[in-house]
């Protein structure tokens, strides 16, 4: 901060060195006074323990405005219900379960103490290999869990016309992860969102900012129990 101030003094005093007098005396001092001055605080980092909402669009809030997502939302009522969590939204347009696997390590380093995961819905809209869905997320969830963070798993399914044997598969993904690996299931994560006349975009794929406040709710149902005042 102090050579930026030394800098700027310089770049005003030297036009004067080339085309007029300037009084030497008076220009160190403004010098002087500006380094001499209070340097603003830097702001403290945020203590609280970290909910990272890990996932696509769905959890970045895709087409809602800024500040309405459903990570925004949750955060909004944990800190009205008393909670001291720092919610952190990591919810990445487009991404697959397989992008979700490449970010792992970057959402491990955070060391958050809760993980909302999800992800699957553009592994099926795509039509990827269900197996391969399921890997990816028992992956992630096993890497989660090991490094100590608690896992809370939302589920997704698709529209009927992608066949009523690849929905009901693909769908039976997220209580058979649950299962195997201990963790609360939230089994639609667009539950009483989906469907209802406000709530959807025109995409009828993401929620709208209605939408999103209820998604948190759902939310905040399912990893209620592993928090902490």
């Amino acid at each position: 901060m102090r050579n930026l101030v030394v800098c700027l003094i310089l770049a005003v005093a030297t036009p004067c060195l080339t085309g007029c007098k300037t009084d030497a005396a008076a220009t160190h001092a403004v010098a002087q006074q500006a380094l001499d001055a209070p340097q603003p605080a830097s702001m403290p980092a945020d203590s609280r323990p970290l909910l990272v909402c890990f996932g696509d669009s769905l959890t970045a809030g895709y087409g809602a405005d800024e500040g309405a997502s459903y990570p925004d939302f949750l955060q909004k009522y944990l800190d009205q219900l008393g909670y001291q969590y720092h919610v952190v939204n990591e919810g990445i347009s487009g991404n697959t379960t397989k992008d979700g696997v490449d970010r792992l390590p970057g959402v491990i380093a955070m060391k958050p103490q809760i993980v909302v995961l999800e992800f699957g819905g553009n592994d099926g809209l795509r039509g990827l290999k269900i197996e391969t869905s399921k890997t990816n997320l028992a992956t992630m969830i096993d890497g989660l869990k090991s490094s100590g963070a608690k896992v809370a798993l939302a589920g997704i399914t698709l529209p009927p016309d992608y066949g009523p044997d690849y929905v009901k598969t693909f769908t039976a993904n997220y209580p058979a992860l649950a299962k195997q690996y201990s963790v609360p299931l939230l089994p639609f994560l667009l539950r009483n969102v989906y469907g209802v006349p406000g709530m959807m975009q025109a995409d009828r794929t993401h929620a709208t900012a209605k939408g999103n406040e209820i998604v948190a709710r759902n939310v905040l149902g399912l990893v209620k129990p592993m928090l902490k005042k």
